[in-house]
C-alpha cells in the first residue's frame, strides 16, 4: 500500500515540485496539497495522510501551531517541518508540537526521502547541523523552559499575539476570529501583563524571537 503524504507550503511551485517528487515513486501517493495551517488540519482529517510535510513559517495559521493541532488527534500522521530558517526556536517550536524531524530547505531529495523513512519507523529525523545548534543552546535551553511562550500563554491568546505581530489591528482580529473588539483588546492587554512588555513593537519582536509569526527575525 502507498504511503499517503499531504504537502503543504504557502508557494505553489515548491508543492509542485515536491508532489512531482513523491509521485515519481511507486510507494508514495500525494493525496492533497494545502497552502496554509487551516486548510493542512481540515486535508489531514479528510485524508489521513501518513506523513505531512508541513512548511513552518506560513501567513495565517502558522506550521507549528498547526503541527500542534494535527498531533493532538489519535491517529496522527508523522509531521516533518520544513523551513528556511536554522533557528532554534522555530525548530524546537516543532518538536514540542511534535514533528518527527525537521529539515531545511536546501536540502536534496535524497534527504527528504531518508526523513520520511526515518520517521515512519518512529524515529527524529534532524537536517544536518542542527543538532549541532541544539546542543550548544542546550544550557540556555533548561533554565528558559519554564517561560516558554507555550507554557505561558494560551492557545488564543498566541493566536492573537501572531496576528498582533503580523500587523493587524484589534478590529481585523476581531474581525477575523469573530469576537468583539473589546474582547481582543482585553486578551491584548493580558498577554502584555503576562510577557510583561509595553507596547505592540515589543510583542513583535517577541512574537518574532518564538518562531509565532511568519515574519523575519530581528
Amino acid at each position: 500500500m502507498a504511503i499517503k503524504v499531504l504537502i503543504v507550503d504557502d508557494h505553489g511551485i515548491l508543492r509542485e515540485g515536491l508532489r512531482y517528487l513523491f509521485e515519481s515513486r511507486p510507494d508514495f501517493q500525494v493525496v492533497a496539497e494545502a497552502e496554509n495551517g487551516h486548510s493542512a488540519v481540515g486535508l489531514v482529517n479528510k485524508h489521513h495522510p501518513d506523513i505531512v510535510i508541513m512548511d513552518v513559517s506560513m501567513p495565517g495559521l502558522n506550521g507549528i501551531e498547526a503541527t500542534k493541532m494535527i498531533c493532538s488527534v489519535k491517529p496522527s500522521p508523522k509531521v516533518i517541518g520544513l523551513s528556511v530558517h536554522l533557528n532554534k526556536n522555530y525548530i524546537l517550536g516543532m518538536l514540542r508540537a511534535g514533528a518527527s524531524g525537521y529539515l531545511v530547505k536546501s536540502c536534496c531529495w535524497d534527504e527528504i526521502l531518508k526523513a520520511v523513512l526515518a520517521v515512519l519507523e518512529n524515529r527524529i529525523y534532524l537536517s544536518d547541523g542542527i543538532e549541532d545548534i541544539l546542543i550548544k543552546d542546550y544550557m540556555e535551553l533548561l533554565s528558559q523552559e519554564d517561560v516558554s511562550v507555550y507554557s505561558i500563554l494560551s492557545v488564543r491568546e498566541r493566536e492573537i499575539l501572531r496576528l498582533l505581530a503580523d500587523g493587524n489591528t484589534c478590529k481585523e482580529i476581531a474581525y477575523a476570529l469573530k469576537l468583539s473588539s473589546k474582547t481582543v483588546d482585553v486578551f491584548r492587554f493580558k498577554i502584555m501583563k503576562k510577557l510583561n512588555l509595553n507596547s505592540v513593537a515589543e510583542l513583535t519582536k517577541y512574537a518574532i524571537r518564538e518562531g509565532l509569526t511568519s515574519l523575519e527575525p530581528l
